[in-house]
């Protein structure tokens, strides 16, 4: 308590080197915040897109069942589909029907021997899409293959892209916030280096003197993850009407309470790791 209490006090005695100590830890944070909101609503939406048909294939009318459930099994036994579900002609009919209910006119037109039967299929990976789309267009019994490639392809681009970017941001944020903190911490040792001494003399030891260094690190990482956290999550919160009408028919939003409240849990302990190494750099570069 007492180490806590001479931390707080450093602190106080120098707020501007606090508030640029905390400032760099908000804007780290911050960004962790964020970068965990694109990755894990990302990653949701492509959940959401693996869990509908995203191959659809055509039969040829001469297509026989036996052949049509000799390769159900085929596709089944590569293991990348997570559902096939069989479209026959009357089904599609069907519809048909439900889509142009308001038009009578098309209704009249069409029947059951006009459409064709059909596969649609979910991967358990959307990588696996391409494979599997190959596999049907060789088929003999497949008359057309519908596969949204460009919009799978820019989904796993853009969340691999987001991952990298947010993993390298992180870590340069990172970096420079130990910098700062090792910097600031360093500059508050020198400008105590006579009360130092003193306690020196008197018999203070080594991790006596330490010990306020290393909390006060804590205290700026803590109150840093603690404002990123609440920036981001209050940011979320505000645009979460505005996501949801955009991602409309995709439950990615609202987000869970208690996911966030699990982030910001991670971002403390993070925080109290980057204040303590920062401290441990500092007292031991200029505390000797």
């Amino acid at each position: 308590m007492k180490f806590i209490k001479t931390a707080w006090r450093n602190i106080r005695r120098s707020p501007y080197q606090a508030l640029a100590a905390i400032s760099i830890m908000t804007l780290t944070f911050l960004a962790v915040s964020f970068f965990t909101f694109l990755l894990v609503g990302s990653s949701e939406i492509i959940s959401y897109f693996e869990s509908k048909p995203q191959v659809t294939a055509f039969f040829k009318n001469e297509a026989k069942q036996s052949d049509i459930n000799a390769l159900e099994n085929k596709l089944s036994d590569t293991g990348k589909t997570s559902s096939i579900k069989f479209v026959s002609r009357e089904d599609a009919l069907k519809i048909y029907k439900e889509q142009n209910k308001n038009d009578p006119l098309l209704l009249d037109l069409v029947t059951a021997e006009v459409l064709p039967a059909s596969f649609e299929i979910s991967a358990v990976k959307i990588e696996d899409l391409a494979s599997i789309s190959d596999m049907l267009k060789k088929s003999p019994i497949v008359s057309e293959v519908i596969y949204q490639k460009d919009v799978v392809s820019a989904l796993t681009s853009w969340t691999n892209a987001i991952r990298k970017i947010g993993v390298a941001l992180v870590l340069l944020l990172s970096l420079v916030s130990v910098f700062i903190m090792v910097t600031i911490i360093g500059i508050k040792i020198s400008q105590r280096k006579d009360d130092i001494e003193i306690m020196k003399l008197i018999g203070a030891t080594n991790w006596y003197i330490r010990w306020p260094f290393i909390i006060e690190g804590v205290f700026y990482g803590i109150f840093g993850a603690l404002f990123g956290w609440l920036i981001a999550t209050a940011a979320l919160l505000y645009t979460t009407p505005f996501l949801e009408s955009f991602l409309k028919g995709i439950p990615v939003l609202p987000a869970s309470y208690v996911g966030l409240l699990v982030l910001l849990g991670i971002e403390i302990l993070l925080a109290v790791f980057l204040g303590v190494l920062s401290s441990f750099v500092a007292v031991f570069r200029y505390l000797k």
